[in-house]
């Protein structure tokens, strides 16, 4: 992977009993090699396992045991946070289910928890408990957590929060930047509630190793008189990688672009049968691999960009993002088992024609049909979602439909991917993507609207399937300030095709509201309001911006019509 941003780690951990009968707690740390400690990060956790329950120690040790495991097995598209709080609330929940196993109360599996992810320039920290993380920079101590704690008396105080004490798991979150030489000190209230913070710095930043460091804190809290286990971890960061866009670019640069391919030609064995499509930015050739025959379609990048490294980046996580996504209605990526001598990269052919192309050639598409398509490439949509990857650029031209009228999304050009995002690199990204009549004008103004801006142009499209007209006309085409974003008028659907229910239109509506925030939050609601009426929306326009009173009428009124959309609906999709 061209992205290495290898960070270089110090660590050092201790756990003793103390004065206890046995050891409740317990930490780990692990940091991956290779493309792993790029993706997913190094990491360090504590837990704390609950005296009072008597499967404490068992819950701290299965907290630190899993997590190691899980949170590096997550997709490696996903940020630290997304993997983190999955693989938490996961934990937190096979914890509360055993603690109710017991008949006794004081049974449970209950435990503190702190993380510490290093990842690129950034420190992700997950704190449940009392427990804590420190941060030591420039001879500065300073307590980066929160202790979840409910003092019952001057002497006397419980935990509020606990992996294991309830359902529903909320857990602080936090990033930071992070500097080369800053010292992370995880502990557990052993040895913070027995050591001043003066004294916790002193013995962190001594000159001995950090294990040695580690063992002299818990020592030194036993010396105090602690009477709880003694746990710490210290980790520091050593060295950041500090690539420069020269060797970004190089290790980018590593496969040169292929030459101007026609028909008849041989690259790395693959025959050009055809070429398909050619861009300024891109072409596609229909090939055939000599070895098995096998019929493919190549995209190869453009020589116009050859000395563009934002470009070539773009390009490569194409084929990196497209192999990640599983789904019949995304295009699969091919990853060949032979080395590649050149920059491109392979997709399974498609039979059919693109959306646009579609859409021409049928005017008068049935309901039931039309339907059919806009929830293949919903479910296309929710693919790369699920990833946390926004496709940006969704049209007709990169959706393919087959024969039998399945769609298939087939373009990676524009995606974001969270998880890659959070790796820092000295390229300057490009910012604003998109086809303009069917692009979030508030994201092509400059705002990440996330799945809101995928659905304004799902919506944009359905409109276009129904209607072979645009919801704003040419409007969106002239919109290139956030002042004409107000000058934007809605067409109903309606006006281009009478059959459409004002229900059905009115979700489109609501789909592309021009601010995000009025938005449908799912691509899963928007589609259930498009094909089962919303009671809300079988009022017109006109009553629903009317007085609230006279609003309130049209809407128990509205219930009434919602029966008979019911009868009407049934018509309507099998037309």
């Amino acid at each position: 992977m061209y992205l290495s941003n290898e960070i270089e780690l110090e660590t050092g951990q201790c756990s003793e009993k103390g004065r206890k009968e046995r050891n409740e707690d317990c930490l780990g740390t692990y940091q991956p090699e290779g493309n792993l400690l790029t993706t997913k990060g190094a990491v360090a956790i504590i837990a704390d396992g609950v005296s009072t329950a008597e499967a404490g120690a068992e819950a701290a040790q299965y907290c630190v045991q899993e997590f190691l495991s899980d949170y590096f097995d997550t997709p490696d598209i996903w940020t630290v946070s997304k993997s983190a709080q999955k693989v938490l609330t996961s934990i937190n929940r096979l914890l509360y289910a055993r603690s109710h196993e017991y008949l006794s109360t004081t049974r449970g599996h209950v435990c503190t928890l702190s993380v510490l992810v290093i990842k690129s320039r950034k420190a992700h920290l997950f704190h449940i408990g009392d427990s804590r993380i420190y941060l030591v920079r420039n001879q500065s101590l300073e307590l980066l957590t929160e202790d979840h704690i409910t003092r019952l008396s001057e002497s006397n105080s419980c935990l509020s929060r606990a992996m294991g004490m309830d359902t529903h798991l909320e857990i602080d979150y936090r990033v930071i930047d992070i500097e080369e030489g800053d010292l992370f000190l995880l502990s557990t209230d052993g040895i913070h509630d027995s050591l001043e913070p003066s004294q916790l710095k002193q013995l962190a930043l001594s000159d001995n190793s950090l294990q040695t460091c580690s063992e002299n804190l818990v020592q030194a809290a036993y010396d105090a008189g602690s009477t709880d286990n003694l746990s710490c971890q210290l980790v520091r960061i050593e060295k950041i990688s500090d690539d420069t866009i020269n060797e970004i670019t190089d290790r980018l640069t590593d496969l040169p672009f292929p030459p101007e391919l026609e028909t008849g030609m041989k690259i790395d064995n693959y025959f050009i049968e055809s070429e398909l499509y050619a861009s300024n930015r891109s072409q596609l050739y229909k090939v055939r691999d000599l070895e098995t025959e096998q019929l493919w379609i190549m995209k190869t990048p453009s020589h116009n960009y050859v000395d563009d490294p934002a470009y070539i980046e773009r390009f490569v996580m194409e084929e990196w993002v497209g192999s990640r996504i599983n789904s019949p209605n995304v295009v699969n990526v091919h990853i060949p088992n032979r080395a590649k001598n050149f920059l491109y990269y392979l997709m399974e052919p498609i039979e059919g024609v693109p959306l646009d192309e579609w859409i021409e050639a049928n005017p008068s598409p049935t309901p039931a049909v039309a339907i059919q398509i806009v929830k293949q490439i919903a479910k296309g949509l929710k693919a790369f979602h699920k990833r946390e990857t926004l496709h940006q650029d969704l049209k007709p031209s990169n959706v393919m439909i087959r024969p039998d009228n399945s769609a298939v999304i087939v373009d990676f050009g524009s995606v974001f991917v969270a998880g890659i995002n959070e790796i820092f690199v000295p390229i300057e990204r490009d910012r604003i993507l998109g086809t303009m009549n069917y692009s979030d004008p508030v994201f092509r103004l400059g705002q990440n609207t996330g799945i809101k801006g995928d659905m304004f142009s799902l919506a944009a499209m359905t409109y276009e399937i129904f209607t072979h007209s645009l919801p704003f006309g040419d409007g969106l085409e002239n919109c290139e300030k956030p002042q004409q974003l107000q000058k934007l008028k809605y067409i109903p659907a309606d006006r281009h095709n009478p059959i459409i229910p004002i229900w059905f239109d009115r979700a489109l509506e609501k789909a592309m509201t021009i601010e995000p925030q009025h938005r449908y939050d799912t691509i899963d609601q928007f589609m259930h309001d498009l094909t089962e009426p919303n009671p809300d929306f079988l009022v017109s326009r006109e009553v629903a911006q009317k007085s609230p009173n006279a609003l309130i009428f049209w809407q128990l009124m509205s219930l009434v019509w919602f029966m008979i959309a019911l009868f009407t609906l049934i018509a309507f999709w099998l037309k």
